[in-house]
């Protein structure tokens, strides 16, 4: 063995030390398996090793903001970075950053019997849904900027024209449905002028290059594809996002679809308002298995009543919308009926009801957010009190101004990190909000959050509203509002 090749291992081995120092290696393992009690950290295989991998939090820095490793697989400071393999960045080694307080951030998942203590890892695959941690009383401020459409209803790239689902990527694209436009629009963060074309726009039909009222899109990482709910012609499309793409192919066909949503193990689940039911497919299948309603049109726990948008968590189960029953319903994996996390108090504008909910969203803290249509509002519904919730947004009435909405409907989160600063026991936090700015048609409208001082980019909640996309930018310019909070996920 050369001199060179030893001192290569060397340096390598002394590394691997420093970083146990501030973090716990997660042996014998699958590269990308679920190492701890936090549902954001991961096994990242250490590169040139065997078997050897870091339990640290997988969505704490973007692909495009990390530095390729040397040849020899080393970091410039490796007392802060480590080169590893990384499930986002293609497997390319990357220098990843691996923070002091790492031991607190990821904590191993343990069991425990008379001698020995386990780490028990489970299997994951894929990122379906952004892991997100927002502490429960935090606070949103009102106002925002347009980023994409707000030109009036119309077909040109930089309009929309009542637009549906919406899926946000890790680099803050957004991709809209726009359904009496029959396409699919894609909007990159900083282009505010046009949108893109991505499937369809070939007028109204059933061809293979055309939708008919698409309602919901969402991104399929591993295949680098859109499926899409192309309820008019009521069938489920995958269009490749591939450059040249012309026409889509059907995945599933003979469904009312409404909204889509994909879980780490990359299964796909549909919702049909026809039938009342939501359906959990393997990728090439055309019947899929039941995972809530199926008993027709009803009021009772085993029954929908227009099932509309979903989430489905880490641990598969299914959160849905229930239209006409105005309320929210988690149906646990296998259950037979759903138990109502929201509303089911009849339709109105109490706090303890919804009227017509559209988008939801659960974080891992288990708070769930609901685009409260009816209403005009955006609600919060956190795991100590369930029988009420409190309004975070709107409220104010259906209208123009900077405090109010035009009939919310779709709701996506991108992620944020909650990052530890050495400097401070407490972490300040500048939150944005959105508005529909035209009272006429719906439009997607963008809310957006910052952590101060500790993030490297904002997360943002987006959903649809009027003809637009609005933003809210949290930056030493643009201020809104400043809170000190302490997160119990620090």
């Amino acid at each position: 063995m050369s001199t060179k090749t030893i001192s290569c291992f060397l340096l390598l081995l002394c590394s691997v030390l420093l970083v146990e120092v501030k973090s716990q290696f997660c042996n014998g393992m699958a590269q990308y398996d679920h190492c701890s009690s936090n549902s954001g950290c991961a096994c990242l295989y250490i590169a040139g090793t065997i078997n050897i991998g870091i339990c640290i939090d997988q969505f704490s820095a973007d692909c495009f903001e990390l530095f390729k490793c040397t040849q020899n697989n080393l970091c410039d400071n490796p007392e802060q970075y480590r080169c590893v393999h990384h499930p986002r960045c293609q497997s390319t080694p990357v220098c990843y950053p691996i923070p002091t307080y790492n031991r607190q951030l990821c904590p191993p998942i343990t069991m425990t019997n008379i001698t020995t203590t386990t780490i028990v890892p489970t299997t994951t695959t894929t990122r379906a849904q952004p892991l997100v941690n927002i502490p429960a009383n935090a606070t949103w401020a009102q106002d925002g900027v347009t980023i994409a459409g707000g030109h009036g209803q119309g077909n040109v790239t930089n309009q929309l024209f009542y637009p549906l689902g919406l899926f946000v990527d890790d680099d803050q694209t957004v991709i809209i449905a726009d359904y009496n436009n029959h396409r699919i629009m894609q909007w990159k963060k900083g282009d505010t002028t046009n949108g893109q074309v991505v499937a369809g726009g070939n007028g109204k039909g059933k061809g293979l290059h055309q939708f008919n009222g698409p309602t919901d899109v969402l991104i399929d990482k591993e295949t680098n594809t859109l499926i899409i709910c192309d309820r008019g012609s009521q069938r489920v499309v995958r269009w490749s996002r591939r450059s040249g793409t012309t026409q889509g192919e059907i995945l599933i066909d003979d469904i009312w679809c409404w909204e889509l949503a994909m879980d780490e193990h990359r299964y796909l689940y549909v919702s049909d308002v026809e039938k009342r039911e939501v359906r959990r497919y393997q990728l090439g299948e055309n019947n899929g298995i039941l995972v809530a309603g199926g008993n027709g049109q009803g009021d009772e726990l085993n029954q929908l009543n227009e099932p509309r948008c979903l989430f489905v968590d880490r641990q598969q189960n299914v959160y849905v919308s229930d239209l006409y029953n105005h309320r929210v319903v988690n149906w646990s994996k296998g259950a037979k009926e759903g138990v109502v996390v929201a509303g089911g108090q009849g339709g109105g504008s109490a706090l303890t009801q919804l009227s017509h909910p559209g988008g939801i969203f659960v974080d891992t803290l288990g708070t769930l957010y609901v685009a409260d249509s009816n209403n005009n509002r955006v609600m919060r519904w956190t795991q100590g009190d369930k029988t009420q919730g409190a309004v975070i947004v709107g409220g104010n009435g259906q209208g123009e101004g900077a405090n109010q909405f035009n009939y919310p409907i779709g709701l996506a989160f991108d992620r944020h990190e909650l990052k530890k600063n050495k400097s401070y026991k407490k972490v300040k936090i500048v939150f944005g909000n959105l508005q529909s700015a035209i009272s006429s048609g719906l439009a997607v409208s963008l809310l957006t959050f910052a952590i101060r001082m500790i993030s490297h980019r904002p997360a943002k909640i987006f959903f649809t509203v009027s003809d637009r996309i609005i933003s809210w930018a949290a930056s030493k310019i643009l201020q809104l509002k400043m809170y000190t909070i302490t997160p119990n996920v620090l």
